[in-house]
């Protein structure tokens, strides 16, 4: 995930070479850089060996026929994550090479603090300069 720029600062200069470290996700064990077939709920399949798994990396049946329609292909992009959620702190042991889909599950309590804060600033905004806020209509300036 990219860094936002108020929090560069934060960052180590060499950040790009820790969020490289591992060739597959620590948590699911999807390799990076590879073009995998999904499908919902985690489930995935091995480029390589064409064995199936699921969310957690465990070994699984493959998908029936039904379900084949619901693949689709995604690239494998690891990132470092930080388990404390500190981005001051980068020793190893609090940093985790977590693909897209581990690393959005690892920050979903603070992806969806970030979406009330949001919501609350656009109900204050719309108060504020248009009166009462109207459900799907956004605010001007947003």
């Amino acid at each position: 995930m990219p860094i936002r720029p108020e929090l560069k600062a934060l960052y180590p200069p060499n950040w790009p070479e820790l969020s490289r470290q591992g060739g597959v996700c620590q948590r699911c064990g999807r390799p990076h850089g590879h073009r995998l077939q999904v499908l919902p709920g985690g489930r995935w399949k091995h480029p390589e060996t064409g064995h199936w798994f699921n969310g957690q990396g465990r070994q699984i049946s493959p998908p029936d026929l039904i379900e084949h329609l619901q693949m689709r292909r995604t690239k494998v992009v690891l990132a470092a994550a930080h388990l404390n959620h500190d981005p001051t702190s980068n020793r190893l042991r609090n940093l985790r090479a977590l693909c897209q889909r581990c690393h959005l599950l690892h920050d979903r309590m603070y992806h969806l603090a970030q979406r009330r804060l949001t919501l609350r600033r656009r109900l204050a905004i719309g108060d504020l300069f248009e009166g009462r806020y109207r459900a799907g209509v956004p605010p001007l300036g947003l």
